[in-house]
């Protein structure tokens, strides 16, 4: 009863308002800047609105200014008062003799820029706590059928949505900067395995092509079903994660000096049979023994002692299914903050889902998703390898080998994609048309089939940044291991 009485009591008390961050001071003194000095409008024309006003007298005059000094007219009181005058300053005040006070205590020119970036910060932390009421009231009011995670993700978007509109340090750079990062990039590849400026697969041929994996990029990886699209992009996830090494920054952030952190979005593939196929790989014991159980003791042993190695590699796998491109976006922005990221990883485009209602546009969906992963990779500066299906008008040719007409949806992926490389193997086609044994259509079969046996290809059919080309690999199907082909001229010396 006494707690009850308390909560009465505290509830009769007067509630204390709090007034949203601003300081009218500073956006007189700048507004009165420009209308002195129309130059000082350039000095922050490029990162302040008029909505970052706090007044809205204040956001109209920003306005009106701004449209007459970019067509080339002078923004005076004189001529800024005949745009203003359904204006109601109260108080008895007018707007000529408003706007004549604000050009009377202008400020110099000189500290136009100071004032309106402490105006923008204002401004941004106002966004900050309507973020922070929408939430609570979307927590307080939500339907049944919005959970609680949708209410996080959604916050997320928002927050990273004002965390890009709300810098101000973008626009022109000088070249002798952007020449210093090119030589610094030179110089971490100089140092770093492999001798790339990208991120190395372990593959060394397709790393020799592409430099390896270069951050910002998104690259497409497309094949046929049966191809081997999975198993490439997770021997290339696990190549990265277990190089992974990273040192530590006097501002305690870590610098990734070799490898990265990998995440991994397996949209059709479970967590448990992603890590079956990784252990099969590094154990070297098939993947359809270990499901079954049916090892050996040096077997299990193999297992266990490579399963003990990866416990500690940076590799992040979400195997949840049919999300859409702004739950992605928003989980890979959650791994970057809280883990690190140095690759993304999906598996694959066409189980994504767009904004849209379904029904619509299945073209304009995936558009909408392809520009949403190559955004993602410049917004967190990392590269994003993307797996699509191909279309079924490949098993109509006599040569089977892909091409960039056969993506599904093509012109958005290939527009977007930085490298578009594709997967085939012979072997696979080749294993359906077996003809009668003993016939001389047998032994010729068996030639190719001897000539094509455990090789598979990734010809790539686009890069920004370098050729295009096939790069010939080795594929051990039953562990699911994409490798270096040992070429002939590369093997020892027989004897």
């Amino acid at each position: 009863m006494a707690t009850t009485t308390a909560l009465i009591a505290r509830l009769d008390q007067p509630a204390e308002y709090r007034i949203a961050p601003h300081n009218i001071d500073a956006e007189q003194a700048l507004l009165g800047a420009i209308l002195v000095n129309n130059d000082a409008f350039f000095r922050v024309s490029d990162f302040l609105e008029p909505r970052h006003f706090s007044e809205e007298i204040h956001r109209r005059v920003y306005e009106v200014t701004s449209s007459l000094i970019r067509a080339g007219k002078i923004a005076t009181p004189i001529t800024l008062k005949t745009f203003l005058t359904d204006a109601d300053l109260g108080g008895g005040v007018t707007v000529s003799q408003y706007l004549a006070r604000l050009a009377a205590e202008a400020t110099t020119v000189i500290n136009a820029e100071d004032y309106g970036r402490t105006i923008h910060d204002l401004a941004v932390r106002r966004d900050l706590i309507a973020i922070g009421e929408d939430m609570v009231n979307a927590a307080y009011e939500a339907d049944v059928d919005v959970s609680p995670r949708d209410q996080i993700e959604e916050a997320e978007r928002k927050l990273f949505g004002l965390a890009e509109t709300g810098r101000y340090d973008a626009g022109f750079q000088r070249f002798s900067d952007a020449l210093t990062a090119a030589i610094d990039m030179a110089a971490a590849a100089y140092s770093r395995d492999g001798k790339l400026s990208g991120i190395a697969t372990g593959l060394a041929d397709l790393d020799r092509m592409m430099g390896g994996l270069q951050s910002s990029d998104l690259v497409i990886l497309a094949g046929r079903p049966g191809m081997g699209k999975t198993a490439l992009v997770t021997n290339i996830a696990f190549n990265v994660a277990k190089a992974y090494q990273g040192e530590k920054q006097p501002d305690g952030t870590i610098k990734t000096l070799n490898g990265g952190i990998v995440g991994f979005f397996s949209l059709e593939m479970s967590a448990e049979q992603l890590a079956t196929r990784i252990v099969a790989e590094q154990s070297g014991v098939p993947s359809y023994k270990i499901r079954r159980g049916d090892i050996r003791e040096d077997e299990f042993y193999r297992i266990t002692d490579a399963a003990r190695e990866m416990q500690t590699v940076p590799l992040y796998i979400d195997q949840t299914g049919g999300i859409s491109i702004a739950q992605l976006v928003a989980r890979a922005r959650r791994l970057k903050r809280q883990k690190g990221l140095d690759l993304l990883i999906v598996d694959y485009l066409q189980l994504l889902s767009g904004s849209s209602k379904k029904g619509e546009n299945r073209v304009q969906e995936l558009t909408e998703i392809t520009t949403g992963l190559k955004a993602l990779a410049k917004e967190l500066t990392v590269p994003v390898v993307a797996l699509s299906q191909l279309s079924r008008q490949v098993e109509q040719r006599d040569d089977k080998r892909p091409q960039l007409s056969d993506l599904r949806e093509s012109g958005s992926i290939e527009q977007d994609a930085d490298v578009v490389m594709f997967v085939f193997r012979e072997e696979y086609y080749l294993k359906n048309k077996e003809p009668k044994m003993g016939t001389e259509e047998y032994f010729k079969w068996q030639a190719e089939m001897d000539q094509a046996h455990g090789k598979a290809e990734v010809i790539i059919g686009k890069q920004r940044h370098g050729p295009t080309g096939t790069v010939p690999l080795a594929f051990q199907a039953d562990i699911t291991r994409f490798g270096n082909l040992a070429e002939e001229d590369k093997l020892p010396e027989r004897m």
